[in-house]
């Protein structure tokens, strides 16, 4: 056993039996605010939704369904679309990342359970639609999809984690990770649609802007298009937090893909507009004009000319279209779940502190375990890795020396 705290000017490292972590200011902070989530829940969990929540009759979901459970879902989305790239279309270059997609996939999924979880309101019955068959409801469907989906991405990490413990049983990942591969590129497709499904309910409620037929289309394909967004977003975190620069060519891959999707989206989104002659509540000047206009100008349109010019080429401009396409497809969950819903509900929602707490709160502790699993298994590959993953050195890969 060997215990040690090793001090340095801008982070503290405590290591322990060949696992270790560093302690910098940031994560301090992150850490803080992971204990005063837990903090807020208990109290969430024993006196009930409505002491930490403004949710009612009139806004039964609101930022915790948009944040954790909308947004969430679609920016993990990077998970499958990679899986189905590398490990059915076998494009060799984008193996670098497989691992990292993985984990941001899964930690994503557990941040939409979270925060699924907290926002119910009987939270003790979660369990009730394991017995209860509501074989018509996209919710029941969403609700079975994302539980199997989970068990599958635990299972593909499996492989990664056994590399370092209980090595014994890592043959069983490796032999059986192409059939997890096939299952978890079906299931998400399933359910990132019928969350968009779900407001098919919603016609005359939900802003015609947002409200479509083709609803659960625009949900499954912003949740493809996505992905590659947030890989290029994760690849800046790792370059901050541990020195690993990926490779422009990779990144660019990954644009090149999402920009295409992006382009289906929007021809899709303008041709339904027109269909259902709904054009002209672009221009009628109210509030939700102005958020569908910017979450279209600022998520699809430029991050689109950014991909297919020259821009492409400079790092500094793939990491916009990330930062972009990200920021957009976030901006649209939460256009559906609360702005396009104001008209209806005829009161404005306005989330209390004790839920943006527990929102970024949440986000703080999946940061938190996404950097130990960095620096204490072999997640970020390096070139010379990509080829042959599995070498089990029991140390971490890919971290900067300070």
């Amino acid at each position: 056993m060997d215990f040690n705290i090793e001090f340095k000017k801008w982070f503290i490292r405590i290591s322990y039996d060949h696992w270790s972590f560093r302690i910098t200011p940031l994560r301090f902070f992150l850490i803080l605010l992971s204990l005063l989530t837990a903090v807020v829940l208990v109290y969430r969990f024993a006196f009930g939704l409505q002491s930490v929540s403004n949710l009612n009759d009139q806004w039964p979901w609101g930022l915790w369904k948009g944040w954790a459970v909308f947004a969430g879902a679609a920016l993990a989305g990077g998970g499958y679309g990679t899986t189905f790239l590398v490990h059915i279309l076998h494009i060799e270059r984008l193996k670098l990342i497989s691992h990292r997609t993985l984990l941001i996939s899964l930690l994503g999924y557990t941040l939409m359970l979270v925060g699924l979880f907290t926002e119910i309101g009987r939270w003790f019955n979660f369990w009730r639609p394991y017995i209860s068959w509501g074989h018509e409801s996209a919710l029941f469907e969403v609700f079975w999809c994302v539980s199997l989906y989970f068990i599958i991405q635990v299972l593909e990490l499996g492989e990664i984690v056994t590399e370092k413990v209980f090595r014994q049983i890592h043959w069983f990942f490796v032999r059986f990770f192409p059939v997890f591969a096939v299952i978890g590129v079906m299931l998400p497709t399933l359910h990132q649609s019928s969350l968009g499904a779900i407001y098919l309910m919603t016609d005359g409620r939900l802003h015609p802007l947002w409200w479509s037929p083709l609803i659960f289309l625009f949900f499954l394909l912003s949740s493809l298009f996505v992905g590659p967004a947030m890989l290029v977003m994760e690849s800046v975190l790792v370059g901050f937090a541990f020195g690993h620069k990926t490779p422009n060519d990779v990144l660019k891959i990954l644009a090149r893909i999402g920009g295409g999707m992006m382009i289906l989206y929007l021809a899709l989104k303008i041709g339904d507009l027109v269909v259902h002659n709904e054009t002209g509540l672009l221009f009628e000047g109210s509030f939700e004009s102005y958020a569908f206009i910017a979450e279209h100008l600022f998520g699809i349109v430029i991050p689109i000319l950014i991909v297919f010019s020259p821009l492409i080429n400079y790092r500094g401009w793939i990491i916009t279209y990330g930062f972009l396409t990200s920021v957009g497809v976030f901006a649209n969950r939460m256009n559906v779940v609360i702005t396009g819903m104001i008209r209806d509900a005829g009161v404005i929602y306005y989330p209390t502190l004790c839920e943006v707490i527990i929102s970024f709160g949440l986000v703080s502790t999946v940061l938190l375990i996404y950097l130990f699993l960095c620096e204490n298994f072999n997640i970020l590959l390096k070139n010379n890795d990509s080829c042959n993953p599995n070498t089990a050195d029991g140390k971490p890969h890919g971290i900067a020396e300070k």
